[in-house]
């Protein structure tokens, strides 16, 4: 009997597992898979929806007349034709140095001293050539004496003459080389050689200095350059050669001082392009304030013939953030849009020019920093 009731249990234990079995349908391939996700899609980041509009005014962009520009990055540099290098042609030792890079310096004024032994070999030279005429000069006055007498032909006479002259040609050469190497005393020479400034400007490059060895000097010690005018070089690209034009006028902001402006004309426009990066060199010519260094960064602009119109708005009414300058424009729906724009000039009447994104006659929040403020609360 109890074999019997075992039996029976085994018998719906089997039974309830087939009827489970049977209620889960093995073609439904979404069975024990987890719910589907709910993807909901997000607004446009650039557009603001508040609940008071009609606290912001809104103001409307003006059409504002303007010629075409082009801004370019550039560098001061000197002036080439106004670069004049200080020659000496006496070597020797470098004793003392009385001017440095960057110094500015008047015409005449010392700028080193040289220890030189060429002063010793022209002035013997010299002092050779001086012996010679005086010989020759005797000679001659004995020629012409003996001349007179019948004592000597004609072409011995002319032969004392024409030694007496290349005598004197010696004497006034050594006595040119002396002055050359910068001794101007014939008479007491010294071993030690002035090298003054030539002209007035600032030293621009300097190649030499304090040493013990001796050096030879007749490459340029010093460089020194008129800086009352530069020249601005700018590099234009290919596509905007045609708004760059030889005479004309072109605006100079140096970054140092970039509420400064400075007017100067283009002189030079590059023959060649660079292949690397397809730009020509664009030469100014500008007079220099007393401002302007060589090596600095200047921004140019470039004014072209052509007569564009752009939008104009109200300084309040440009944001600029994330590098990049904005303006809220209204919807139709009650909302704000964020739109960018290229900002230009600043304008008369604290306006400022918007070359990119916005056109005459469009609606703006005249304020953008208080809208954004707002928004961001």
């Amino acid at each position: 009997m109890k074999c019997r009731r075992l039996e029976m249990l085994a018998l719906c234990c089997l039974a309830a597992f087939l009827l489970a079995g049977c209620g889960s349908n093995p073609n439904d391939e979404n069975a024990g898979a987890p719910p589907p996700l709910r993807v909901e899609t997000a607004g446009d980041p650039n557009v603001f929806t508040v609940d008071h509009p009609e606290q912001f005014p809104l103001t409307a962009a003006v059409a504002h007349a303007a010629t075409s520009s082009l801004k370019v990055t550039g560098t001061v540099n000197p002036d080439i034709s106004k670069n004049v290098p200080v020659i000496s042609l006496a070597t020797g030792r470098v004793i003392e140095i009385a001017a440095r890079l960057g110094d500015t310096v008047q015409k005449g004024q010392l700028l080193l001293r040289v220890q030189s032994a060429d002063i010793s070999g022209a002035y013997s030279d010299y002092q050779k050539a001086v012996a010679d005429e005086q010989l020759s000069h005797t000679q001659l006055e004995r020629a012409e004496k003996l001349y007179a007498k019948g004592a000597i032909s004609l072409n011995d006479l002319q032969i004392a003459q024409d030694a007496d002259a290349k005598a004197l040609v010696d004497v006034k050469t050594t006595a040119a080389k002396l002055k050359l190497l910068g001794n101007n005393d014939l008479d007491q020479p010294s071993d030690i050689v002035e090298i003054r400034a030539p002209v007035a400007g600032v030293i621009t490059d300097q190649q030499v200095t304090n040493a013990a060895g001796v050096q030879s000097l007749g490459a340029n010690p010093f460089t020194i350059s008129d800086l009352t005018s530069v020249w601005i070089l700018c590099d234009v690209y290919e596509n905007d050669l045609s708004d760059v034009h030889v005479g004309e006028k072109a605006d100079i902001t140096l970054n140092a001082y970039p509420h400064q402006v400075f007017t100067g004309v283009i002189n030079n426009v590059g023959p060649v392009l660079d292949p690397n990066i397809r730009t020509a060199k664009v030469r100014i010519e500008v007079r220099n304030p007393g401002l302007m260094r060589v090596g600095m960064f200047v921004t140019a602009t470039f004014h072209g013939q052509k007569r564009e119109t752009h939008a104009a708005v109200p300084t309040t009414a440009i944001l600029h953030l994330h590098d990049r300058d904005w303006v809220y424009e209204p919807t139709p729906d009650r909302k704000f849009r964020r739109v960018a724009v290229t900002g230009g000039d600043m304008l008369p009447g604290n306006m400022q020019e918007i070359l990119t994104g916005a056109a005459p006659g469009q609606q703006v929040v005249s304020n953008a920093l208080e809208f954004q403020i707002t928004v961001e609360q």
